[in-house]
């Protein structure tokens, strides 16, 4: 075996291997190629010094890499510099373009070719060109561009097989004269035609590692590049004449806000019927309670019984409330795997449809004001069905700033789909008032925290550079396939992650640590938080299993407004220790435990406010509740507006300074 050096990522490749890299701009197709080539066998490793996965599996002995989706390979965010690294590694490069959107798509694949790397061609969604009127002469376009260019429609495996027999007829392409003018005099002091071009764009990675000084020639590379794009793009494309069809018409109505938000509405309360309701109440109801509990745990226990008794300590931290080999098989493939294929399979949904993008173009403004842009609505959606899977999915975000904002906001403020289902049957049971007091708390946390992080962390956040591929009805087939994968590879890294919880915490009830803490919370809860002293045993629970805190605090007898302030303390609380686990793992140690533990000062802080609001102005009538509301929101508004004022004092210039 050897190693994929030059790309500084491990993947391992068999001797005579030969490295088969998959590229693209963003949604041009290129997980289906992906998933045909290497079917469910798939590895997936980080790329050093950044949060990106690079998917890799094996075709026919050689390994077949994917990179992420990139405009260009210029070294501009961590998906160009990954993508650059391994296309410069690759033995054949499957460059596949939008067959729709071909002048932008050409500009990557120029790119690509002026590396020198072997290249062919996969023009994917020629059907979809053809519905808008655009006819492609493929054969002149391989013929201009000097690779071989095979006409595919990916999600209905047209052109797939000649595709698969033809990647080893890949070859370098043509490059502008003057270009490789300038990269045969540069060739010879650096050996490499894809680190030579590099250098001549400006890029200071590649030149560093050269001993070099990057040359300042990217913009007139680039203008040259996007001249011969436009030249050949003239002369392939026959006609054009783009026809008005429904589906255009309902992608406009999607990203209108007028419409879009009420499209958008009706989408996710379909997904929470199906996921929140019928998956965490009916599907979880049978694994979780009738197949691990009734039966698997049962039986798990006889068996280890009858070697090691379960009331020792060993046998607690083995087969007791939390213990590994039960708590840990219930929790992961009971209660969680059924939400994340649910989850799966809505995000493969929007994604194979073309919806996902249209809601990351929706929501854009907004978010955009706590620090994230569109591309965060993922995570976002995904954290309401589980916060460890939506943390690991933060690796999408285009910078280590919005990455830090959507995690610390995923920890505190957005509750996993097993814990709201606790929470809304509490709420059910206390009136429209509390359930808007409680609603509003929660809201105006997200949007006072994130203003805050926005505002004092350095950087700046990415903008939402997406495209909207054309709408669709997705195909079973392809929606199956990522669910299927995706699940496994959650499934493969989540779960030794819950059983070093289930670990921990059996250890801590062993040890005793788990009723200290119970009674060092109790002062907090009973005279702060005005709940029983019971309340301490919910939250500490709250650490293991977010639900289980909830479901704890749901069999006390409570006062509607005891309810409203253990939910939102409970909501706000910690996440579980699998989320937190994982969040150790997204984010350094320093910083990951700033978040933890700034979780457990917000979630009491902001309880406790509430609380004694509460007692101070009652809450025995709607007006009452309606004067605290406003109190709250009048709280949240001045504390928005005394940081942006900071802010935009600390950002202006100095009149008096001298120049």
């Amino acid at each position: 075996m050897s190693h994929c050096h030059s790309c500084h990522v491990q993947i391992d490749i068999p001797e005579g291997a030969r490295r088969i890299v998959l590229v693209g701009n963003p949604n041009a197709g290129k997980s289906v190629f992906f998933n045909s080539l290497t079917g469910m066998y798939v590895d997936v490793s980080n790329y050093p010094g950044t949060t990106l996965e690079i998917s890799h599996g094996r075709y026919q002995g050689d390994v077949v890499i994917d990179t992420p989706g990139v405009y260009g390979i210029s070294s501009f965010n961590d998906e160009e510099r990954v993508a650059r690294d391994v296309i410069l590694s690759a033995d054949v490069v499957i460059n596949v373009v939008n067959a729709v959107y071909l002048e932008r798509d050409l500009f990557l694949t120029q790119q690509v070719i002026d590396t020198g790397v072997p290249v062919i061609v996969a023009l994917n969604m020629v059907d979809e060109a053809a519905r808008q009127g655009i006819k492609i002469d493929h054969q002149l376009l391989s013929d201009l561009l000097g690779v071989p260019v095979i006409p595919t429609v990916a999600i209905k495996k047209q052109g797939l097989t000649e595709l698969k027999q033809s990647i080893w007829q890949a070859r370098p392409g043509h490059s502008d004269e003057e270009l490789q003018k300038q990269l045969d005099q540069l060739l010879n002091q650096v050996g490499s035609r894809g680190d030579a071009l590099l250098i001549l764009e400006g890029d200071s990675t590649v030149a560093e590692r050269h001993g070099l000084q990057p040359f300042n020639l990217r913009e007139e590379i680039y203008l040259k590049r996007r001249q011969r794009v436009n030249q050949v793009v003239s002369q392939v494309v026959k006609e054009v004449n783009k026809k008005t069809a429904l589906g255009q018409a309902l992608s406009r109505l999607m990203i209108k806000p007028l419409t879009g938000v009420p499209i958008l509405l009706l989408t996710l309360y379909a997904m929470y019927q199906i996921i929140g309701v019928f998956v965490a109440g009916t599907v979880v109801g049978f694994t979780e309670e009738t197949i691990m509990i009734g039966h698997f745990e049962p039986f798990v226990r006889s068996v280890v019984g009858q070697f090691i008794s379960e009331k020792s300590a060993l046998g607690t931290i083995l087969i007791g409330e939390f213990g590994l080999l039960t708590m840990t098989f219930t929790y992961v493939l009971g209660l969680l795997m059924p939400l994340v294929i649910g989850f799966y399979f809505f995000l493969s949904l929007f994604e194979d449809s073309g919806y996902l993008p249209r809601i990351a173009t929706l929501v854009d403004r907004v978010l955009t004001s706590i620090g994230l842009n569109g591309r965060a609505v993922i995570p976002l959606i995904l954290g309401f069905g589980c916060v460890t899977m939506a943390t690991i999915t933060t690796r999408l975000l285009g910078s280590e700033r919005e990455r830090r904002i959507a995690i610390f906001l995923l920890g505190l403020v957005i509750p996993c789909s097993a814990q709201l289902g606790v929470i809304s049957g509490m709420l059910a049971s206390v009136g429209p008032a509390f359930v808007a007091l409680y609603t509003l708390v929660i809201l105006s946390v997200l949007v006072v925290v994130g203003t805050l992080m926005n505002s004092l962390l350095s950087g700046q956040s990415s903008d939402l550079l997406i495209d909207l591929p054309p709408l669709r009805l997705p195909r079973i087939s392809n929606v199956v396939t990522k669910t299927s994968i995706k699940s496994y590879q959650f499934l493969k890294e989540a779960f030794p992650l819950f059983a070093l919880g289930a670990l921990l915490i059996s250890t801590f009830q062993v040890s005793g640590i788990l009723a200290f803490l119970q009674n060092a919370l109790s002062p907090l809860t009973v005279s702060w938080l005005g709940l029983p002293k019971e309340a301490a045993t919910a939250f500490i629970m709250g650490i293991v299993r977010r639900d289980f805190g909830a479901a704890g605090l749901a069999g006390m007898p409570l006062t509607p407004i005891q309810t409203v302030v253990s939910l939102i303390t409970i909501t706000l609380f910690v996440p579980c220790i699998a989320s937190i686990l994982v969040m150790f793992k997204e984010r350094s140690k320093k910083e990951a435990a700033i978040m933890w533990l700034s979780t457990w000062v917000i979630a009491f802080l902001i309880g406790g406010t509430v609380n004694q609001l509460a007692t101070l102005l009652g809450t025995s009538t709607t007006q009452q509740i309606l004067t605290v509301m406003g109190a709250i929101s009048l709280i949240a508004l001045l504390i928005i507006l005394a940081v942006r004022l900071f802010k935009g004092h600390s950002q202006r210039p100095n009149l008096n300074q001298s120049n």
